[in-house]
């Protein structure tokens, strides 16, 4: 490792030391580091993908700090630090507490918004409850009256949800030419269940042989939507090959059974399944606005509060501006709420408003919405870990996050940065560099220090995008500009904020799609352009046979979830287990080597190789299942060994290990190739899903595809496809994605890596700003042509890195 001798100052090891040192670090892949950041810094950890910055800054330094307040807490809390794990470090010494601002570890619920998580809701219902106008004689709202979160300011129609779901009794019997024992019903449950409801109307007198819409009224309004549940004694029909005795039944009508299934189950299919069965409108009472008529009656600057909540920040920050305040409490709760405005719009989220849900928006933006929380905190002497903040910004916005970094820095707190964009790197004050390759290539130091020192690390996959010796080493641009073979013409598009846009997207090249954030790429191209191929692919002359979305949404939200069973390899990876000597001789079948049936699972953990810790006061966590340490089967089952190694010893190989022990088996070979040259050697096979950013999540799809690339015109559409990729990484994923244009196949990716706008063949740019500002293409073209002008922002970074 090189640490630098004449840049950084001689630091006195005593109670006052003003670094953080790290010595024998061994999270993940690292290989026992040891390493001294200075404190008040803006520090940046950098490397390729999977080389261990992350388990550095949080699965190290994050990690111990976080271990240090269980410690200094109730000896519950001390107790569950055993069931987490501490960091694997001989020692840390140096160490503020930290907070974390990570983007993969949140999943906020459906009624948390932009203004739950910054906390402006709560401004905003002060400034009502203290400042707004009232109606003559109406008393004064306590600032909960205010809330569709609370009884008190809920709508009780719709309880807060602002929409009503439901059903009727063509949706629960879309055949009414069938009879009950026929499944007329299409609602009920499968199965048995579905087969009691049946015996217990029958039971109940009810004829379930008659034709559906030959029963009377009353009776099929009572079978569909009773609130009644008798239970009687129900006598099976004797099977010949078992013995059915009777049991007591008791009836749920289709509608209480959709509904209870819809609110309460947790299996995301059950759900979707019950939906079918129900419509979705504005509650009828609120008219979606949430909230009970007392809290609306009340106005401040002649709006309600919904009315507010509705706006773009920007826009409500010039109404609070233009608002006359009536009383001091008005100009004083107006002046708070718009200061607590000024850095979420700083970090380029104007165009966000304050009832826009949580889980509709992006890791990249509930993170920076975080940190613009955190700058209105007062903290100071903290160190805050951000992992990738510029994740999802246009150029322009990641100059207003570095402000945003510079001023939690000059607060009096240390930022510790895992990031790849070199802008953000080139603004450090130190650096820690991690590599010089992913997995167990991986996991060393290679520098630390400020950030021109690393010039000189030959090593450093960094330094030669940071530093390149000619344009030519990391510019994807120079390409000649292939020729269209068609194109897919929208017209008239009104969707979200895209105003009557008319554009044409250019077959059999690489578009890339670009514009500040909130500009309307993703509604542009994930939902109109997906619509109008997907709806033209059964038209016989339209030139795309197929269309592939590849996004980042999680392949899975357990740890049951991974990349083997996602990419289907495991299946594979099962059947040579089932066919190895002693798994034939005990007569197992391929399910006793699957971790989500009992059999060979361990049953402690269910097969999860985690098991869920509850925090009474933080989210709660994975901890290795105490019974089989991680391995997810029973002692019996790891018995059994294909080529010297059992099932959960594969599941632990990387992809780079597993494609030479799976050299041999071309089913399981041609995966794992196809994850190695997008770039994902270092995973192992058995990576829970929760431990996966979106960006791998989206690289596993990608690879999943490519290894049953067919030979129909493709159309491929990718959404931040660079997002978490180290510039050496996005070397390697666009290769893949060139590659597919080469085989004749379209490629269209949203995208604010301006060296990969720079090598495509054609850019689409929206804005000019976010929300209202947006919506509108400001320039279309080859990225020479975009670059020249002069209409929206991407034009001056665009020449950058042409020019580059």
């Amino acid at each position: 490792m090189h640490q630098p001798s004449t840049d950084a100052p001689a630091v006195p090891r005593d109670a006052l030391d003003p670094c953080v040192r790290v010595r024998g670090a061994r999270e993940h892949n690292l290989r026992g580091v040891d390493v001294d950041i200075p404190r008040d810094t803006l520090t940046v950890f950098t490397g390729v993908s999977g080389s261990g910055k992350s388990s550095l800054a949080f699965g190290t330094l994050y990690a111990e700090a976080q271990r240090r307040y269980f410690e200094s807490v109730a000896p519950y809390a001390r107790r569950l630090i055993h069931q987490i794990g501490a960091p694997k470090v001989d020692s840390v010494t140096g160490l503020p507490p930290a907070v974390s601002l990570e983007q993969r570890r949140s999943s906020p619920g459906s009624r948390s918004s932009v203004g739950t998580v910054t906390l402006l809701s709560n401004s905003l219902r002060m400034l009502f409850s203290r400042a707004g106008d009232y109606p003559p004689g109406a008393e004064r709202l306590d600032s909960d009256c205010f809330s569709p979160n609370t009884a008190s300011g809920a709508c009780p129609s719709c309880h807060g949800l602002g929409r009503i779901h439901r059903t009727s009794e063509e949706l629960l019997v879309p055949d009414p030419d069938l009879s009950i024992r026929q499944g007329a019903i299409a609602a009920w449950p499968g199965a048995w269940q579905g087969k009691n409801l049946r015996d217990v109307l029958e039971v109940l007198g009810h004829d379930v042989d008659r034709p559906w819409r030959e029963l009377p009224a009353a009776d099929r309004r009572w079978i569909l939507f009773t609130e009644e549940q008798p239970v009687v004694t129900v006598h099976p029909v004797r099977e010949a090959d078992r013995i059915q005795r009777p049991y007591q039944g008791t009836y749920m009508s289709a509608h209480r059974y959709v509904m209870r299934t819809f609110s309460d189950t947790k299996s995301a299919t059950l759900r979707a399944r019950a939906e079918k069965f129900l419509t979705d409108a504005p509650c009828p009472a609120c008219g979606g606005r949430r909230l009970r008529p007392e809290a609306l009656a009340v106005t401040f600057a002649g709006r309600t509060i919904a009315e507010l909540a509705a706006l773009p920040l920007g826009e409500l920050d010039g109404v609070l501006d233009a608002a006359a305040p009536a009383t001091e409490a008005a100009r004083v709760l107006a002046a708070d709420l718009r200061a607590r405005i000024a850095p979420v719009t700083e970090l380029g989220l104007g165009y966000l408003s304050l009832d826009r849900t949580a889980p509709s928006l992006s890791a990249g933006e509930l993170q920076r919405l975080r940190l613009a929380t955190q700058l209105r905190s007062g903290l100071f002497g903290v160190v805050y870990v951000l992992d990738e903040p510029s994740a999802g910004l246009h150029p322009a916005d990641t100059e207003a996050l570095l402000g945003v970094l510079e001023r939690l820095k000059a607060a009096g707190n240390t930022v510790f940065v895992v990031e790849h964009h070199l802008d953000v790197v080139r603004r450090a004050d130190w650096l820690v560099d991690v590599g010089p390759l992913a997995g167990e290539h991986g996991g060393r130091v290679l520098y630390s220090g400020p950030p021109g020192g690393l010039a000189g690390v030959t090593e450093s996959a960094t330094a030669r995008h940071l530093f390149p010796q000619s344009p030519t080493e990391t510019s994807p641009a120079g390409r000649p500009v292939r020729t269209a073979t068609g194109s897919v013409r929208l017209s008239g598009v009104e969707r979200h904020n895209l105003r009557d846009v008319t554009v044409d997207f250019p077959l059999g090249v690489f578009t890339a799609v670009t514009g500040v954030s909130g500009s309307g790429k993703s509604t542009l191209v994930g939902q109109v352009l997906a619509q109008e191929v997907g709806g033209r692919l059964t038209d016989p002359d339209f030139p795309v046979r197929r269309l592939v979305e590849v996004d980042q949404k999680p392949i899975g939200r357990t740890p049951r979830s991974n990349l083997a069973t996602y990419t289907g390899l495991f299946d594979v990876v099962r059947k040579l287990f089932t066919a190895a000597p002693q798994a034939r001789e005990r007569g197992w079948k391929a399910g006793r080597f699957s971790f989500n049936v009992p059999g060979g699972r361990c049953e402690t953990c269910q097969g999860e190789g985690f098991v869920s810790v509850e925090l009474l006061f933080l989210p709660s966590t994975y901890a290795p299942c105490p019974e089989c340490a991680g391995a997810r089967y029973n002692a019996e089952t790891l018995e059994v060994r294909y080529e010297g190694l059992d099932i959960a010893e594969v599941l632990g190989l990387t992809v780079e290990a597993a494609a030479v022990f799976f050299a041999e088996v071309p089913a399981a070979a041609r995966s794992l190739r196809a994850l190695e040259e997008i770039g994902l050697g270092y995973l192992r096979l058995g990576q829970p899903a929760t431990e996966l950013s979106g960006g791998e999540a989206q690289r596993i799809k990608l690879a999943t595809e490519l290894q049953r690339l067919r030979r129909d015109h493709t159309l491929y559409l990718l959404d931040e496809p660079t997002t978490g990729l180290h510039p050496a990484d996005v070397r390697v994923l666009l290769r893949q994605l060139h590659g597919l244009v080469e085989a004749g196949h379209s490629v269209v990716v949203v995208e604010h890596d301006m060296e990969v706008v720079a090598g495509a063949d054609w850019v689409v740019d929206l804005g000019p700003g976010g929300g209202t500002e947006g919506g509108r293409i400001t320039a279309c073209g080859p990225p020479a042509r975009v670059a020249a002008s002069t209409a929206g922002r991407t034009a001056p970074y665009l020449t950058r890195a042409l020019g580059r």
